[in-house]
């Protein structure tokens, strides 16, 4: 197997497993408080050590890249954001059915005390940097603000203009 062959094939199960940690996030009871959807997520990503081979660095940054999507929805529609497709700056159409599913669900328990999300959109001015898996939707190179487009669940490339490496989502309005 070729090096660019294992490469697309541990994408895709890192895709895979990012879906199936959204989808265990999206079936857990209750309420979406900070320290629930923590709790939710470990033991999601607990559940991927127990049944996939990933590496603890994989399985890290794996977290990292759910919780950073997560925050930036819930702090997007917190601050009046008009839906989930807006944030993603695509057509919800073009998202898998199930990610769908699972963000629109997380969206609707995500009940934050108004103290907690300002702490926690604090925390999450993070940007996206190439190399890590994101959802669906419009990039934005932060060095010359080109546009990127992802179309799936995908491990986000340096950008294709400038060869800059950091990106924030871009909203269909932008």
């Amino acid at each position: 197997m070729s090096e660019e062959q294992r490469h697309t094939e541990n994408d895709q199960k890192l895709s895979d497993a990012y879906e199936r940690v959204l989808e265990r996030i999206k079936d857990g009871a209750g309420e979406l408080s900070i320290e629930r959807l923590q709790h939710e997520l470990d033991e999601a990503v607990e559940f991927e050590r127990d049944v996939q081979e990933f590496t603890r660095d994989e399985l890290s940054l794996l977290r990292v890249w759910v919780e950073r999507d997560l925050r930036e929805m819930r702090g997007y529609l917190a601050a009046g954001g008009e839906s989930v497709a807006n944030w993603l700056g695509i057509d919800f159409s073009q998202v898998s059915r199930r990610v769908a599913d699972a963000l629109l669900s997380i969206a609707d328990r995500s009940q934050i005390e108004r103290e907690q999300l300002e702490d926690d959109l604090e925390a999450s001015r993070a940007d996206y940097v190439a190399g890590e898996m994101a959802i669906p939707g419009r990039m934005s190179c932060t060095h010359c603000e080109a546009q990127v487009a992802l179309d799936t669940l995908t491990r986000i490339e340096p950008c294709h203009q400038c060869g800059h490496r950091y990106f924030v989502r871009a909203s269909l309005g932008r």
